[in-house]
Formats: C-alpha cells, structure tokens, sequence
C-alpha cells in the first residue's frame, strides 16, 4: 500500500456532481448538511493525507449575487469547498434530463428506459464546460484533479484543453455497458473522447473496464496494450479499483451501546423468526420488484416458512420528482401491500417496509439482526451494502445472496451467486442460506472478511493516487517533448536562415488522416498547393518518402516537383526524371508466391480486410476489419509469418491497421541515408512521420536534425511530437510563409 507520505505536499481537486455538503435556506439563512451519497465519506480517509478542494453543484440555484457569495464564501472557509451554481433549468436538462434520463437507464441496460433528447444533450455539455471553466480558475500548478462519475464524462476531455500537464484522473462508479448497449447513443463518441483527456481512468471491476476498452476498438478504432491507449501523444491507462467500506466502523459496530439498543428493539418485536434484509435506493435498477416476487414464490411454495421468516425490505427514497420513481414506488407499495394482505395471519407480518434513510445505528443493528442479506439488484456499479453487512457480522453467522451482476460479485465470490432474473435461482438460494450449516457460515463469510480488510475505502482512494502519479509521471517521461512555441519558434529560425533545406515527409497518418481503405486518401487541392510551394522554394530539396505503391503515389503528387520515394524505399523517383528506380536489387527468386497465399486467407478468413501488392512488398490491410475479429487474426498473422520468413531476406512490419512483408534491406531510413549522401551538403532537415516504419527515417537523421513524431508510438528516435495531419499541415504553412516573407 502506498505510504501517506507519497501524497504529501500535493492539493487534490475532487470534481462531481454534488458538494459533500448542501446548502439550505431557511429563514434564518442559510444552513449546510451533509449531502446524501457515499462518495465523500469514500474519500473521507485520504483528508489526513492531502490538502482537498472540493468543485461541485451546493444542493440549490439561486441568482442573487450576494446570497452566491455568502455561500461560496461559508463553503470555502468551513469546508473547503467551490460551489458552481446552474439555473434550474440547465441543471433540471443535465441532471434529470441526460445523466439520469438517458446515461444511467442506458448504462444498467435499460434502453428502453433512455431518452435521446438533443436539449438534455446540449445541457449536459453545457453544465460540463462550466465545471471545466470553474476547474481552470481553482486549479494550481502540481494539483491532481480526480472526477467522478456519469455525470461529468465530458470533463476530463475539457479539463485536459486547460490544464495540459495536470495529473487528471476520472472514476465511473456505475457499470460501463456492452458496447453493442453503449453505441446506440447518439452522442457516443463524444462520451468515450471524454474520458480519455484522463491520465488514469479508473471501474469498480474487470467486466466495465472491459466493455469501456471494447467500444473505443469497436466504436472509435482505438487499441489497447494491456490497458494503456495511445490517443496522439499521450498514453491514457485504464484500471480496475473496487471500492471498499470502512470496516472497522462496521466491525465495532455491534460494541456501541446506541446500536445494542437498536437491536434489542427489533430482537423484542421479531422474536423466533429468521431474518432476511434488503436494503436498496428505490431505484428500477435493484431489481426491487423481482425480489418481491420471489418472496411472494417462495411463501407459496414453503408454507412450513411461514410465521417464521420476515423480510425487512429498507427502500431509500430517490429521484422523488421523476414520473418514473413515482410510478415504481406505487408499484412496491402495491406489491408489499399485496403480499402482506395475503399471508399476514397470527400476529406475524411477512414484510416490514421502511421506505426512508436510516441512520447509521438503525442501519448496523440491522445488519447485526439479518440471517440472510438479499442483495439482488438488476445491474449495479459495486453495490456497497453487500459489503456492509459481511463486515458488520465480523466473520460470523450470516448468509449474503448476492446478484452476478452487481459489480462486488467479482470480489465477493464467497456469497451465494444468483441470476436475479432468474426466479426459480432465487428461491433456491434463498432456501438455502436459511438452512447453511453455521461453521459453513463462519467459513465464507471469514475469507470474505479477510479480503474486505485488505481492500477498504482509505486503501481505494490511495491507490488510484498513487497509480495517477505513476500515469502522469509516465506520461511526462516516456511521452515525446511537444513541439512548444518556443520550439516552433527557433525550427522557423532554422530553417528560414538554412542555406540548403531538406524536407523528409511521411503521407499517410502524417499529411494526410488514414482512410478505411488506401486508395480513399488522395491529396486534396490544399496539400497540393503546400506541397508545391515547398519544393519550389529556393535552396528546398521536398522528399516524400511513404510506403504507397509507386503508381498511386506518381499519380497523386508527381506533379508537383518533389522527389517521390515509394514502398518504404524499395522505389525512387526525381522531379527530373519522371521514370522509377529500383533502390536495390531484387532476389532472383520471386518470395511473394511463397507469402501472397498467407495474406490471401487471412484476407478470406477476415472480412472488411484486404491484399495490397506494391511491387516489392505485400500489405494485409485490416481497417475496415471488425476490430475483435482484426486483433485476434493480427496475432496468428504475426506467428505465422514469423516462423515462414525465419531465416530468410525478409522482413514484417506492423503499422497502423496493416501488416506489410518486404525485404528487410529496404526501409526508409536508408532512402533518407541516400539523398543525404547524394545532395549537397544539408544545413536543415527535418523529418515528419507516425509509425514504426519511421522509426528508420528518424535515426538516419544527422546532428542538429529535426524528426517529429505524429500521434504517440513508443519508443521513438523523434525528438517533437505533433498530434495529428492538421498540426502538421500548420506547421509546413508557417514554414512555406516564413520563408516568402524572407524573401
């Protein structure tokens, strides 16, 4: 576990929703209560740790200026607080409206549930660029920003824009769904940019991080390494943090005089009956209904059970303003009432129904009370109270029947598993924690002890912080020196005052964005236009060295008076001879008959892939492939070809979304090596490229070179990195203008 000192020294901004604390107006004026949720007592434990500023939405709106000031200024100075006020109406569309109304059905696969409503959209991204703006006049040098949840999926994207070299992590407490669910919102691709402008984002468990790695290959093209996502020059790392409870507060709970006497009460009004508890928010996602019903089942089936179970079903209120809520509401009332008014007999009721907040001693005397928690929710982020209870019973008697599909069931593997749809799954388990032997008991609920200790709340939040420092650390020291303004500043200086300029350039990925197919990507007039300028200028020497096949590339950009260096080097061609060379011999024996039937199956067992033959090399294009399908073929691709071209002239390279065999004494580092040894004597060069095959072109470069990378591949020989075609087309553009304005 990371010591406390890793910390120290360093302000944390904690960016969500809502404050820890509300503001309420009385006539008095103004009073603050903690607010409802369990996000600040999670992180609670790391205040001993670290100075914390808190960004967030106080609980009301109000437009009058002097009461905005005396509650930020309260907020500020008693609890370290920056409130960020919304009017109504905006909050209403933001809140209720898309957070609620389409990303939380959504994101618990309830489609039919989610609104796609274009207003509630555009107040969602409105409210986000006002948390953005609010971040940007709080934040300090140094400070590590952490955002939470659903509600501000747009802000680390935002936040990054303004605050480039802030250590930036993002926490998603709901589940992510499938990217089949995920990419039938509108606003997809937005929602998954968003997060990525985080250093580290983090799940409750595998499955969510999973299915957030899936849609950006499915939906947006972007591949993973062991969780790390290269996105431009920044790698972006995906984690998994189950959050934990406080347990020594529960464990000790049973010795606090308050809590005995709860128990006492309830003991005295339930005598000789087993317990079985449900506490939930009332909510459509906890499978509220469904656990009713298998209640009702299993007293039907088990009428020896009667007079002698009681389930004590705890319903938070929630979302009282939402139809929705208040149609659910009505219909447990009607079922609890139902079920009720059909078994009640001989003074023994079969539910109690608490619909309200429960204090922590009624919560812990509960807990202490129940033979059995029923933790079946539908679909659940983590669902804390199943840990609750393990740890309040301390390793003793009591059984946990737990739902798969409530993130604490990948950690809690000695509970009772149950499909909560399931109603016949249900009733078995119940029938069965109400008759587990007491050592059988002891033993699941010891292991799960064990692991609760290990895993506790404190230990959450330290370890995301811990593991964002790492992020950004790593980001800082393997990424590529952005090319500043400074830097662009004295490359101008160079090359204006060069006596003999050369210009190595990469097409595609570097002036161009990559197509889902190679002959989509032709130069438009702008590139043409620059790239004639720039090998017209005086004392310019324009080389464009690409891995395209000789014939697309003379037809696209031979015209235009650069020398043209096709298939990674294996071709050549000068502005004064428009016919092509052969940069090195080629083997006597033709080797594509050999590798050409390889890349023709993978191309029939691959569809959306395709065979690209370029005289001396073949490239296996992948992609229009299904991204999945596109990794796992890569991978055998890659053994195959390994173990055929073994001791042979033959080389493969891997590129963006293409894998290319070719003979390994051709590269475009020695295509570069040539013109620097055949021209004059270079004062300047400067090389631009994105991939792998780059790589060659950037340690061919001689002292005092320029080689810039774009996007972010790792390691590179490159000094400067760019993001992308457009940075690079801007760069080129200052340089064309620089040099005409010396003239």
């Amino acid at each position: 576990m990371p010591s406390t000192a890793a910390f120290e020294d360093r302000r944390l901004i904690i960016v969500s929703n809502r404050l820890p604390v509300s503001a309420e107006k009385s006539a008095s004026g103004f009073r603050f209560q903690p607010s409802a949720g369990g996000l600040a007592t999670s992180l609670n434990a790391l205040r001993q740790d670290v100075e914390m500023r808190w960004l967030g939405w106080p609980g009301l709106s109000t437009s009058d200026p002097g009461e905005r000031r005396e509650i930020a200024d309260t907020l500020d100075s008693d609890f370290g607080c920056t409130p960020i006020f919304l009017p109504p109406d905006l909050f209403q569309r933001y809140y209720s409206g898309f957070s609620n109304g389409c990303l939380w059905p959504l994101f618990h696969y309830f489609p039919q549930n989610a609104r796609f409503d274009r207003r509630d959209w555009e107040a969602y991204a409105e409210v986000n660029r006002r948390f953005a703006d609010a971040l940007e006049r709080v934040a300090r040098p140094g400070d590590r920003v952490w955002i939470h949840d659903y509600h501000l999926m747009l802000l680390p994207g935002l936040a990054r824009e303004r605050l480039p070299e802030s250590p930036i992590g993002f926490f998603l407490h709901i589940p992510f769904p499938s990217s089949e669910i995920f990419r039938t919102l509108p606003w997809r691709d937005q929602l998954l940019y968003g997060p990525l402008g985080a250093d580290l984002i983090g799940f409750h468990s595998y499955s969510y991080a999973r299915h957030f790695l899936s849609s950006l290959l499915r939906l947006l093209g972007l591949e993973n390494e062991f969780g790390s996502v290269a996105l431009g020059d920044r790698q972006v790392r995906v984690e998994t943090f189950p959050l934990g409870v406080d347990v020594e507060k529960y464990l000790h709970a049973k010795d606090d005089p308050r809590v005995q006497a709860e128990l006492q009460a309830l003991r005295d009004q339930a005598p000789n009956q087993k317990i079985i508890l449900s506490v939930d928010r009332l909510d459509f996602t906890k499978g509220i209904l469904q656990r009713l019903e298998a209640y009702e089942h299993f007293l039907e089936t088990h009428p020896e059970r009667r007079g002698r179970v009681l389930l004590i079903a705890v319903c938070v209120p929630s979302r009282t303003s939402v139809p929705e809520y208040r149609q659910l509401k009505r219909e447990v009332d009607e079922s609890v009432g139902r079920i009720n008014g059909r078994f009640t007999q001989g003074g023994w009721t079969p539910i109690w129904y608490l619909y309200r907040n429960l204090p922590f001693d009624r919560l812990a005397a509960l807990y202490l009370l129940a033979d059995v928690a029923l933790v079946t929710p539908l679909r659940d982020g983590m669902n804390l109270v199943a840990k609750e209870y393990l740890a309040a019973r301390g390793g003793e008697s009591g059984v946990l029947v737990l739902s798969e599909t409530a993130g604490s069931a990948e950690e809690l593997g000695e509970a009772l598993i149950v499909n909560p749809h399931d109603l016949d799954s249900l009733l078995a388990a119940l029938d069965r924690a109400l008759e587990m032997p007491v050592e059988e008991q002891r033993m699941r609920n010891r292991a799960a002890l064990a692991r609760l200790r290990r895993f506790t709340t404190a230990r959450w939040g330290r370890e995301f912080l811990s593991q964002l420092d790492e992020a950004a650390e790593g980001r800082d020291r393997y990424r590529l020196r952005r090319l500043s303004p400074e830097d662009r500043q004295r490359l101008i200086e160079a090359f204006t005052s060069a006596r003999h300029r050369l210009l190595l350039l990469d097409y595609d990925g570097t002036l161009v964005p990559f197509a889902p197919r190679a002959e989509w990507a032709p130069p438009d007039d702008p590139l043409r236009i620059l790239l004639r300028g720039l090998a017209s200028a005086d004392r310019t020497e324009l080389v464009i060295v690409s891995g395209r096949d000789h014939e697309t590339l003379g037809s696209w950009l031979g015209d235009l008076g650069a020398h043209l260096v096709a298939e990674h080097g294996a071709r050549e061609r000068s502005p004064k001879d428009p016919g092509w060379h052969l940069a090195e011999a080629p083997p006597a024996e033709d080797w594509r008959d050999q590798i050409r039937p390889i890349l023709e199956a993978y191309v029939d067992r691959t569809p959306g892939s395709y065979l690209e033959e370029k005289g001396l090399s073949l490239a296996w294009h992948y992609r229009r492939a299904e991204p999945e399908l596109a990794s796992l073929r890569t991978r055998e691709l890659l053994e195959n070809l390994e173990g055929t071209i073994a001791n042979t002239p033959l080389q493969v390279l891997r590129g963006s979304k293409v894998i290319e065999v070719k003979l390994s004494n051709i590269s475009k580092g020695r295509a570069a090596a040539r013109r620097l040894s055949e021209g004059e004597a270079f004062d300047f060069v400067l090389a631009i490229g994105d991939d792998v095959t780059d790589e060659d072109m950037f340690a061919a470069l001689p002292t005092g070179g320029w080689g810039i990378k774009v996007g972010h591949v790792l390691p590179s020989n490159a000094q400067f990195s760019l993001s992308n075609p457009v940075e690079v087309r801007a760069l080129l553009t200052e340089l064309a203008a620089a040099d005409r304005n010396k003239r």
